[in-house]
């Protein structure tokens, strides 16, 4: 198992999110299958960096490879994956996972044993990732980590309209492995 690698990450978000489909989150003794994600870029309305660099979504404009964390409808975090080149504002949308360790921990953290980390909030709450993480590097050794086990993404994952937003609707960037979420 090896951390993907910056590199990797350094290209549009419509790119980068099925390549991240079947890649390891790793946080502490957590480990999860990524199944479900979204692309954003700086030219989708329905992006946080839309209207350009905030406080909030300062982030999104750095290297490739970092953590975007942020907290949404006063109960929720959103983990996302950083892409593209510095400046850009694109990011991956880490929408589930299954869970492959760690299960005890994240049960114990979610209060429930069904439907661990299939949403985004749900996968924050069950991985502990918080605004603490914002800006985590996820290409170097620390709290959280992307990985690559040698399990490829699906040679035609599925794709379709992402989920939740009220603009840019009719963009297909959101991609699952099929029979997983």
């Amino acid at each position: 198992m090896r951390r993907v690698r910056r590199a990797d990450l350094a290209r549009d978000a419509d790119l980068v999110a099925p390549f991240l489909l079947n890649k390891l989150l790793v946080s502490g003794e957590c480990v999860g299958r990524i199944v479900e994600v979204e692309a954003y870029t700086s030219i989708d309305p329905a992006s946080h960096s839309f209207r350009g660099m905030t406080n909030r979504n300062a982030v999104m404009f750095g290297p490739a490879g970092h953590l975007y964390v942020y907290f949404t409808y006063g109960m929720h975090h959103c983990a996302n994956v950083v892409t593209g080149g510095v400046g850009d504002g694109q990011a991956v949308l880490l929408r589930a996972v299954e869970p492959l360790a760690g299960l005890d921990v994240m049960v114990a953290r979610r209060g429930r044993s069904r439907n661990i980390a299939d949403g985004p909030g749900k996968l924050c709450q069950a991985f502990a990732i918080d605004l603490s993480v914002n800006d985590a590097d996820l290409c170097r050794p620390g709290p959280i980590g992307l990985f690559d086990d040698g399990v490829a993404p699906p040679a035609v994952p599925a794709a379709s309209l992402r989920i939740g937003i009220s603009v840019g609707v009719d963009t297909p960037w959101r991609w699952t492995v099929a029979g997983s979420t």
